[in-house]
């Protein structure tokens, strides 16, 4: 994958840009999650991220240059108008929550329920414990998260944005998983076509049928801090 940011000047050859969308309670580390993975960056005195703002960085998957386009949201109710909009063209959404706090946990059905009203049914969803570095304030366990991600069919980690722990990873999981979507899609529009169907595919959906497979969470002795 690449390092940082863009490539200079922008030279480089973008051959997908992926939208993903991070969802959650407000306060519960989504802007710090988007700032160490977009710039390697974590600030401790954070403000509450007002209205809509996004990041990109772009990376290499299977030798192919994919710009991730991740959009924040502040998490306060009376930013909720802005859903259909935030969630239009997204092809992942993490799910996020702060595991020093149950009320953020339990409101994560609600969060789920209104990305499924509003953004595609095929969307890749990951569930984000974060702060995996305050074990010792820890309010969710970490069998609670997986048995729910489990059950609904999504990935699931646990992050730490302050010791960079996993964020690499949950951002290359859903990436990867949308890749592999993609170039399924790809292939069965070929085959449609080789077919002899002519038709035009153009806004034509091709359904990948199966449910996300939950990645294993890590726990934090074994985790390199990339």
């Amino acid at each position: 994958m690449s390092g940082y940011g863009d490539a200079a000047g922008g030279q480089q050859k973008i051959d997908y840009v992926f939208k993903i969308v991070l969802i959650g309670d407000s306060a519960v580390g989504k802007s710090q999650i988007l700032s160490r993975f977009a710039r390697n960056e974590f600030t401790l005195d954070s403000k509450a991220t007002i209205g809509v703002e996004f990041q990109t960085r772009t990376l290499v998957i299977q030798h192919k240059s994919v710009k991730a386009q991740i959009w924040d949201t502040a998490g306060q109710e009376r930013y909720r108008a802005v859903t259909s909009a935030y969630y239009r063209g997204a092809l992942g959404a993490m799910l996020v929550y702060d595991i020093t706090k149950r009320q953020t946990f339990d409101h994560i059905p609600r969060w789920l329920e209104e990305l499924r009203s509003h953004a595609d049914k095929n969307i890749v969803i990951i569930l984000i414990g974060n702060k995996s570095d305050l074990e010792n304030q820890r309010a969710v366990p970490t069998e609670d998260a997986k048995e729910f991600a489990q059950k609904e069919g999504l990935f699931f980690l646990e992050t730490s944005a302050l010791e960079a722990t996993n964020v690499e990873n949950a951002f290359s999981t859903i990436l990867t998983e949308i890749f592999n979507i993609v170039n399924k899609k790809t292939l069965v529009a070929g085959e449609e076509q080789g077919n002899g169907n002519q038709a035009s595919l153009a806004g034509k959906k091709i359904l990948i049928p199966g449910p996300a497979q939950v990645v294993p969470v890590k726990s934090k002795l074994c985790c390199s801090s990339s």
